[in-house]
């Protein structure tokens, strides 16, 4: 809880920046917190996008990343590959997001996440971002979840 109520702290400090653009790339540095099966762990982790303006308000965008969950159990990088669709909602924009997660260990499984997000621009190329995620596992292992928050800069 203590997570969730951080990311939307910086979410609101965020809550007069400038509108977030389309059809350019991104890339970012995040951390924040996987939890589920009875653990709660810390993470980091960086990603790279493009999006793409589908109309003056809605944007669609694909992302590749990498995250690390900083317990010695979790000792490989998970990769992903996700995709989100988007709308400008004043200074905000709001969107769901889904896709493939690699296995962040030895004994976990891949899995599929489905999620919500907010991005904040706090100028003309950085930007701020809060993300929840629900990650679908395989195998019989148990769901988790993540909260993630990040900052980021726009690459034309």
């Amino acid at each position: 809880m203590r997570y969730m109520i951080a990311a939307a702290a910086a979410l609101a400090t965020a809550a007069v920046a400038a509108p977030v653009h389309a059809n350019e790339g991104r890339a970012e540095v995040r951390g924040g917190v996987f939890f589920g099966g009875g653990t709660e762990e810390a993470s980091v982790g960086a990603a790279v996008g493009y999006d793409w303006s589908l109309s003056d308000t809605v944007i669609f965008g694909l992302e590749a990343s990498a995250d690390k969950v900083l317990d010695g159990f979790y000792d490989s990088v998970s990769f992903g590959l996700s995709g989100r669709l988007g709308a400008n909602v004043g200074p905000a924009l709001v969107y769901a997001t889904g896709g493939y997660q690699s296995e962040p260990c030895d004994i976990c499984g891949d899995a599929w996440s489905g999620g919500a997000g907010a991005q904040f621009g706090i100028s003309e190329s950085a930007y701020l971002k809060a993300e929840y995620r629900h990650y679908f596992t395989d195998g019989g292992r148990p769901d988790f979840d993540a909260v993630l928050v990040g900052v980021g800069f726009a690459m034309q």
